[in-house]
């Protein structure tokens, strides 16, 4: 244990003193309050707040830790979960993350997170320390973090500041995540303009424990001890991601330009072997990481899910920057930090870990049985509060909301009148258009800076539809995981457009052969306080909560992401396109089953799955071509869903699918192509078939994006079997071609290419050949080329 230094006593707001001052004013409104709620907080203390008090309350109060525009929606995703979604749920939504039971004692706990605001003010650090907060919200639940996932979306990709926070986003979740030695299996790169000065780093952990050892944030138990370890507490952070993420953007306004943390990947790796040994000794009663509002919140959280109440001697902190106020030390966000309630019978052996791990730890304070979280410095009381309002019963408001007055024009704006592609060579040229967009190309660029097989657990990773990591190396017991948003379609409709996000996710774990098993979220949306983004807000909600229940599949954890919009309240471009990101996982019994979602050999058959309708708006050859947004997204069918991914399992369990990939943007166009580039074999199909059946002419077959559709390539031996498990189980499934070695350039191939190139490629008879050469170049140089 490291003792503080001595160092000269700040002159403190004590309780005292606020009593008998009650006229002294106060920085409220700097730190984030309204006049209403600090007035609220008067009469809950009966007096006005101290310094330190002050601090501790708005940052707890601060829309990003109290959730008090979103509390009153969010509990449809409780109210809505019922005892059948309960089923392998250990831990749900309340604690740091999810536990869910994945079997044979294995449990797995994961959630996702956004850093959006500290990571357009400083993207290297911002995105860092995303990273590590998600990280320790893992470890905290008793489980060893194994894999991470990334949710990025960026403004236009040829805005002159694109780069400077793409470069610095990237090289930050990078360079934490490959320093903690985590693989990054996944996740998303989406540029559109309307995230433009408000960038999304949405973050995932994942985790693997044991049933016994789950661990939970409380403080119980009269006379045990509080204790601060791992990195110093410094002047990095004081405010940072609570107040930031809890207004709109205005850097001219004082609470909006608190320090963004600093990271130190190094020093958190460290303290998850720390931590890890610490729960194996059996020597920790509960504990809380130090994320959003810092010991504020790791204190007020701890007492008030106890049983009784804390006290601390905040002196003994350690401290990185002796000059800092008591209420600076209250409010600091530095990372790497954790607070444990220990018995003092185990005090020692806790001590003795720390320090072989060379962790510096404190005494802070001690469990009591008075109900109140009490904090001295230098022996003079500066908090006294009942910890429950100040952790859990904070102002929670009903936001006015109000379908916007633009939304249905934009709906009526569909992409019915869009030129579209009619000749053999303009449905080849669109294929190419759409490759090289920034939102479809190759994200190798990208992935390239992330480790995705360090550990060696890891199955799948980016670009296949889902990332799948083994658990058990007995069994080969694992899980897969996958997240997806589509703000496009959110925006025409946040109701159906979270539902998609779901669906979409359900489908990808699906593919790899996994049973869909729970649910964690991050909505990201504008103000609140404007009725047009609540709307969107409180319908994503809803749509979400409703196919969970459908699909049932329980919510676990997330984060609900406000204030994301700079632009004039009322108009139709005020905020980010709503983007409620959802991460779905999905449990194996052995990862050696996992399908890839590419072909991995030639002459097998492919079939699509699923029925195609003429839904293109929202689309992204509306996007890529017209540059248009409007319409209605697509229909949300999530009984279908059911049942494809039931077949899916049952196709991946008896070995009758070798590759599988979901429809989503860019439609059939894009799988093909997608699926052709993974392994580099080709494919011959038509779609005769296809559009005679479906009533959809060959433009629509190739770039509608209806869901609930996946490409297989199946053993010609099995054939029979996949398609009466098709026919059993209710699921459209035709036969388009095979896959092929070599290609026989067909309709609408250049000349130069149909004389010369006999290599692999995505041939539609009758339509076009694209050599995977000249697609593979097409598709992977559109980032290098802004990014470098």
């Amino acid at each position: 244990m490291t003792t503080a230094p001595a160092r000269p006593a700040h002159p403190s707001d004590t309780v005292e003193n606020a009593a008998a001052t009650p006229d002294q004013e106060q920085p409220y409104a700097e730190l984030g309050l309204k006049v209403d709620e600090y007035q609220r907080i008067r009469d809950i203390l009966g007096r006005r707040p101290t310094a330190a008090e002050l601090a501790m309350y708005s940052v707890m109060w601060s829309e990003h830790c109290s959730y008090k525009s979103s509390k009153n929606h969010l509990r449809q995703f409780g109210d809505k979960t019922t005892d059948a979604m309960k089923e392998h749920l250990l831990v749900g939504i309340g604690e740091n993350a999810g536990v869910v039971d994945i079997g044979d004692g294995w449990a797995v706990t994961f959630k996702v997170e956004s850093h959006n605001h500290p990571s357009y003010v400083e993207p290297y650090q911002g995105a860092a320390t995303g990273v590590g907060g998600i990280v320790r919200d893992i470890i905290s639940m008793g489980a060893r973090p194994v894999a991470v996932m990334d949710q990025l979306r960026f403004g236009a990709v040829d805005h002159p500041d694109t780069a400077r926070v793409v470069h610095g986003v990237v090289s930050g979740v990078g360079g934490y995540g490959n320093s903690l030695g985590l693989p990054n299996i996944g996740g998303e790169l989406v540029f559109d303009a309307s995230y433009q000065g408000n960038p999304l780093v949405n973050a995932l952990c994942l985790g693997v424990l044991r049933h016994e050892d789950i661990h939970l944030a409380n403080a119980s138990g009269a006379g045990n001890k509080v204790v601060l370890f791992g990195a110093r507490t410094g002047g990095d952070g004081i405010g940072g991601a609570s107040i930031l993420a809890s207004e709109t953007f205005d850097d001219e306004k004082p609470s909006k330009r608190p320090s963004v943390q600093v990271g130190d990947p190094f020093m958190e790796k460290v303290l998850i072997e720390c931590c890890l040994e610490l729960y194996a000794a059996r020597v920790v009663e509960g504990i809380q990481d130090l994320g959003a509002a810092g010991i504020s919140c790791a204190t007020s959280e701890l007492a008030s899910n106890g049983d009784g109440g804390m006290h601390v001697d905040l002196e003994h902190v350690l401290l990185r920057d002796p000059t800092l106020t008591a209420g600076e030390i209250l409010m600091s966000e530095s990372q790497e930090r954790m607070m444990a309630v220990v018995r003092p019978d185990q005090l020692d052996a806790f001590l003795a870990i720390t320090g072989k791990w060379d962790v510096e730890t404190a005494v802070i304070g001690g469990v009591t049985g008075t109900g109140r979280l009490t904090i001295d410095h230098h022996g003079e009381r500066i908090v006294d509060v009942d910890p429950k309002t100040v952790a859990h019963e904070g102002p929670v408001y009903d936001r006015p909301y109000a379908r916007p007055a633009w939304q249905d024009g934009l709906n009526a704006d569909t992409a019915a009148e869009l030129a579209r592609p009619t000749s053999a060579a303009e449905l080849r040229g669109t294929v190419l258009e759409l490759l090289a967009s920034p939102n479809l190309a190759s994200k190798a660029w990208v992935t390239n800076q992330y480790d995705r097989f360090v550990q060696g657990n890891t199955a799948l990773a980016q670009p296949d539809d889902s990332g799948v990591v083994r658990v058990d190396e007995a069994t080969g017991l694992g899980v897969a995981l996958a997240t997806d948003a589509n703000g496009r379609y959110a925006k025409l409709d946040p109701y159906t457009g979270a539902q998609l996000a779901l669906a979409e996710a359900y489908r990808n774990v699906a593919t790899t052969g996994a049973r869909p098993l729970a649910v964690t979220d991050c909505l990201n949306f504008g103000s609140p306080e404007h009725p047009d983004s609540m709307w969107q807000l409180v319908e994503a909600i809803r749509g979400l909560a409703d196919a969970c229940q459908t699909l049932e599949v329980p919510v676990t954890g997330g984060n609900v992401s406000l204030y994301n919009g700079t632009g004039e309240p009322g108009l139709i471009d005020s905020a980010i396109h709503p983007t409620p990101v959802v991460g779905v996982l999905g449990v194996l019994d052995d990862v050696a089953d996992a399908v890839a979602s590419g072909w991995t050999a030639p002459g097998q058959a492919v079939y699509l799955l699923g029925s195609t309708r003429a839904e293109l708006d929202g689309s992204a050859w509306a996007d890529v071509v017209h540059g248009h947004l409007g319409g209605l997204p697509p229909v949300v069918d999530l009984a279908a869903e059911r049942r494809l991914a039931s077949v899916l399992q049952n196709a991946a369990r008896d070995d009758l699918v070798d590759s599988a990939h979901d429809l989503s943007e860019g439609g059939l166009a894009i799988a093909l192509v997608e699926s052709s580039l993974r392994f580099g074999v080709g494919v011959q199909v038509s779609l005769d078939e296809l559009c005679a059946r479906d009533g959809v002419t060959p433009f629509e077959a190739l770039f509608s994006e209806s869901t609930g559709r996946v490409l297989v390539a199946v053993p010609r031996s099995e054939e029979v079997r996949l398609a009466d498990l098709c026919t059993a189980r209710g699921v459209p499934a035709l036969r388009l071609g095979e896959t092929a070695e070599h290609c026989t350039p067909g309709a609408g191939a250049p000349v130069d290419k149909a004389d010369h190139d006999h290599g692999p490629a995505v041939e539609v008879a009758g339509l076009f050949t694209l050599p995977l050469a000249e697609a593979r170049e097409v598709h992977e140089a559109t980032l290098p080329h802004y990014f470098g």
